[in-house]
């Protein structure tokens, strides 16, 4: 008699096997396994609610700790709500029904033989990784029905084991003769987000919609609660889109503590981020308001600290909100006060400034340096800076200690004012008081020096400046200007090259048309017309001024400077190379309306240092490729962290090699385009280097085949490593010295900034996969069972 396993494949392991009657199919199950399926489960088939994952425990959100010097000049208005209870926690989630799902009972149905393979298949699959189970269910097609997986996908849940049911469900969807089943799809879909596995319930809450079924209640319930718990609000956005769907696609009321989390989540930022969050903040509002549930005093508070922020204040909206305030009962607090200075403040209108900070000193509490700042501001707005140097002295003989916003602050307004002398010490007491964030105090004297032309006292401080901050774009830009104008343009050329191989700062087009005045002044057409190329490749804009010197002065050299042409668009084999590092990432190539072209959509993580400054890189790389609302020509800080490209037939190459039918592959001929430079934008934006020195890459789509011809490609660069799965993606890791050596091939080619810690932050990967992954490479490295295609 024949050994054979039941799912009629290899067995997965030796206790599994059983003997099967050669003359049928499937024969029954030994008397054990049967015995054991009628305990399974009892007459009726409850699925219990699961007991709240450590993944989704109350919700605590911290506002950003970045070190850009916008968030940091907004640092004493960040955190306004940090430890108020007024949020909903975890078990929140189970206060909204969802849709009875019922299966039948095992004893119900008639074939002895089939309810022991149900049982055998409950038993068994929740103990296997993806690629075996869906082996096991394959060898099942013969006989199994959309019914009789339904009730192995329940039975998971029941016993909690979320990953093994999303495998079942994923597998049934998958079947020729596919029903719908809104309730399961439900189940499944609130048990992963309550585990805190959102992309797999983003994945079946999608599908749901494709289906135009509106997801349950408790689907955008859950989900809001799951993306509002990841650290660091990095899923704010995501957040605030299913909360909207949830009211204006489902047409339900959230309960009154899922829209104070979601708020609290909004003014949590710090005062620069957040004040873009105001429509958001208001639409919040308006739904407790118009559904009738109390509003918190802290959401006026939040709702008028947002206001103040903003550019151009609404005092009517603020007077509003002042009165409604009041009318509940609620007293204004010192937070509330500070952001009626700093609005009053923008305003000029000292009258009002002047009486909220007399309240702010009778309420007798200590004075925030927000307070002060907002002083600073107002005296400044209306031509008073030495006033504003007078806040700033009160503010420490009242023993305020000031903080960086505070000096950036006073900073800023004594150059403004030319107070030299001052600024200078204040900028020697900054330095000494070894705060951080530098940066824009070292820019504003900068400026200083360069509209009073002490070019000498500018060297001085850049060089100052590099050995204390991390260097940018903006820097270096002004100690260009500063080398072009005194006629230095032999240093200036250095510094302008520095800055174009550096991809850190790289150049824009006000670097190169402060080079190219450089290169006129001094008479070196030949270089000035490279310049020239270089602009109109990048479609710069070029001063009509510039361009009539430049076509003179080849007239006398006897040459002729065309003038600007549509410029074939044709990626360079460095662009090629990153755009290659980046899709093997995660980037996404979307086609177009337009047949045969297709888009390149940049997405960079908002909490990552590393990605910072990738996105600045990114830009400047890819300028010319990007529509002009993508485009930002001075300001690195207006960047965006999401923009695509133009739509345009040469991404179509990537496309067809990197996408089919939608979704991220490997292509064959993966290994041979695997050079320094991709690996390092790979790393850059799809890697973290782990505390343990060891360095992992998530691969973005593919299959066992595309990893192992990864694989083996590295090995032949003497670069060894190991392989491990996780969900739906690969991960490749170098422990050991093996990542030293992977560290040294891709090091001349990584950006400077991303070198030190940045590389520490291992959500810098963009998935919750790693959280659940190990560093352990040991026990499952280089092989893997293959999925059995349909």
């Amino acid at each position: 008699m024949a050994s054979a396993s039941p799912c009629a494949c290899g067995a997965p392991s030796p206790p599994l096997r059983c003997v099967l009657a050669p003359s049928l199919p499937f024969a029954s199950f030994p008397p054990a396994v049967r015995l054991a399926a009628r305990q399974l489960l009892p007459r009726r088939l409850a699925v219990l609610r699961p007991r709240a994952a450590s993944a989704l425990e109350p919700l605590v959100l911290e506002s950003d700790d970045e070190e850009g010097d916008e968030e940091a000049e907004e640092e004493a208005g960040s955190g306004l709500f940090q430890g108020e209870a007024w949020a909903a926690g975890a078990v929140e989630r189970d206060a909204v029904r969802s849709p009875e799902l019922e299966v039948f009972e095992l004893e119900e149905l008639p074939e002895q033989w089939r309810r022991a393979r149900i049982a055998w298949l409950c038993k068994e699959l929740p103990a296997y990784k993806h690629s075996t189970l869906t082996r096991i269910l394959n060898a099942q097609r013969k006989w199994i029905t959309q019914e009789d997986a339904t009730y192995v996908a329940v039975h998971c849940l029941r016993i909690r084991n979320n990953d093994a049911a999303f495998r079942v469900y994923s597998w049934i969807v998958r079947q020729h003769r596919y029903r719908f089943n809104f309730a399961l799809a439900t189940r499944v879909a609130d048990c992963l987000a309550r585990e805190g596995k959102i992309e797999k319930c983003r994945e079946v809450f999608d599908a749901m919609v494709k289906q135009g079924r509106v997801p349950a209640e408790s689907t955008f319930h859950i989900l809001v609660v799951a993306y509002l718990s990841v650290p660091g609000g990095r899923c704010l956005e995501e957040a605030c889109t299913i909360y909207n769907q949830m009211i204006q696609m489902g047409g339900y009321k959230p309960r009154l503590n899922l829209h104070n989390s979601l708020f609290r989540a909004l003014v949590s930022k710090t005062g620069g981020t957040a004040k873009h969050n105001l429509r958001q903040a208001e639409f919040i509002y308006h739904n407790i308001v118009t559904s009738n549930l109390a509003v918190h005093k802290d959401v006026y508070a939040g709702l008028i600290w947002i206001h103040s922020y903003q550019d151009v204040i609404d005092r009517d909206r603020i007077n509003a909100l002042r009165d409604e305030m009041k009318r509940a009962g609620f007293e204004e607090t010192n937070d509330v006060l500070v952001s009626l200075m700093r609005a009053f403040s923008k305003e000029c209108d000292i009258r009002e400034t002047e009486a909220t900070w007399h309240r702010l000193l009778q309420s007798g509490s200590e004075l925030p340096a927000q307070a002060y700042i907002c002083r600073m501001e107002l005296y400044v707005r209306t031509g008073e800076p030495m006033k504003s140097l007078e806040m700033f002295k009160e503010m420490k003989s009242r023993n305020v200690p000031p903080n960086v916003a505070s000096y950036h602050k006073i900073i800023v307004i004594m150059a403004k004012a030319r107070e030299i002398e001052i600024a200078e010490k204040l900028m020697d007491e900054f330095v000494e008081s070894h705060m951080k964030h530098l940066m824009p105090a070292f820019l504003s004297l900068m400026y200083l020096y360069l509209d009073l032309n002490m070019h000498a006292k500018l060297a001085h401080t850049f060089t100052k400046c590099l050995d204390r901050c991390r260097p940018n774009r903006i820097l270096y830009t002004i100690y260009l200007e500063s080398l072009v104008r005194i006629g230095n343009v032999t240093k200036a050329e250095e510094i302008f090259g520095e800055m174009h191989k550096n991809g850190t700062i790289g150049t824009n087009a006000k670097s190169c048309n402060i080079m190219l005045r450089g290169y006129l002044s001094a008479e070196d057409y030949q270089k000035a017309e490279s310049i020239y190329d270089l602009m109109c490749k990048k479609k710069y804009d070029l001063p009509v001024d510039s361009l009539e010197k430049l076509q003179s002065g080849l007239l006398i050299d006897k040459k002729v400077v065309k003038p600007p042409k549509p410029v074939s668009m044709k990626l360079d084999e460095e662009q090629r190379e990153i755009l290659i590092g980046l899709l093997l990432g995660g980037t996404q190539i979307e086609s177009h309306a337009e047949k045969g072209v297709h888009i390149v959509k940049f997405k960079f993580q908002e909490d990552s240092n590393a990605h910072s400054v990738l996105r600045t890189h990114i830009h400047e790389r890819f300028f010319e490729w990007l529509p002009s609302a993508c485009r930002s020509f001075n300001d690195d800080s207006q960047i965006p962290y999401r923009f695509s490209t133009i739509p345009h037939a040469h991404f179509g190459f990537f496309a067809d090699q990197f996408f089919r039918k939608g979704q991220p592959i490997l292509l064959k001929l993966v290994h041979r385009w695997l050079s320094p430079r991709v690996l390092a934008y790979w790393f850059m934006f799809g890697g973290v280097r782990l505390q343990s020195g060891d360095i992992v890459l998530k691969v973005s789509g593919g299959n066992i085949d595309g990893v192992e011809r990864i694989v083996n490609s590295l090995q032949i660069q003497s670069l060894t490593c190991k392989v491990k799965r996780k969900g739906r993606f690969f991960w490749i890791g170098f422990p050991g010295s093996n990542a030293d050596s992977f560290w040294k091939t891709i090091e001349p080619y990584v950006l400077d900034t991303c070198t030190g810690s940045a590389m520490q932050e291992s959500h810098s990967v963009g998935s919750d996969a790693l959280r659940d992954s190990d560093t352990d490479y040991e026990d499952d490295t280089q092989r893997y069972d293959k999925e059995t295609e349909e």
